[in-house]
């Protein structure tokens, strides 16, 4: 199977995702910027969720560049990945909304560790349904990201019980490394 339907339908997953937590910035309620402060803690989650939603969106969208093809295990795995983002607006409410309090930041970075493992799981998945020999396993073959992403969301879900934003740090870190782009899927989509 191509993997055009499964782009498109993820793409549309994506957008839907970035629509409805946009949705839950209201204004404040004051015209004061006192009134914006109070809304500090949901726009910072917001702006660490669509980060992380962009992310994962770029990763997706580099990931079926290279892909030659798909099968069924790939479907189920990203339709495991959109479930895990799908609670990400979900969770960037929760904290927004509760200032950043123990219990939703820890339910934000499971989410987080959750969405990495399950994007982990769709990588696997992909590499597993192509020859050893494709090129596809020298542009995309090493993990060591995504296992270091995973080990970060867990510290920072640890950390949760010092500081929630000693976590929100470790999850803006995660986002951070992978603001920086992967050269040799650039250098291997340039080619095609």
């Amino acid at each position: 199977m191509k993997s055009s339907r499964l782009e498109a339908f993820s793409d549309g997953v994506f957008s839907i995702i970035i629509t409805i937590m946009v949705l839950i910035l209201n204004p404040p309620n004051t015209l004061s910027i006192k009134g914006l402060i109070s809304l500090m803690p949901l726009l910072i989650s917001y702006l660490v969720s669509f980060i992380n939603v962009g992310i994962y969106w770029n990763s997706h969208h580099h990931l079926f560049q290279i892909t030659k093809a798909i099968n069924g295990k790939i479907l189920w795995a990203n339709l495991h990945l959109l479930f895990w983002l799908s609670l990400i607006p979900f969770t960037t409410t929760w904290i927004g909304e509760n200032h950043m309090e123990t219990i939703p930041v820890m339910i934000y970075g499971f989410v987080f560790l959750m969405s990495a493992i399950a994007f982990l799981i769709l990588k696997t998945m992909v590499l597993k349904n192509h020859s050893a020999t494709d090129d596809i396993h020298q542009v995309i073959g090493s993990k060591k990201k995504e296992y270091a992403s995973i080990i970060v969301y867990v510290i920072g879900m640890a950390l949760v019980l010092v500081n929630t934003y000693f976590s929100i740090i470790c999850f803006v870190g995660v986002g951070l490394v992978w603001l920086i782009p992967d050269r040799n899927i650039e250098k291997k989509c340039k080619n095609e």
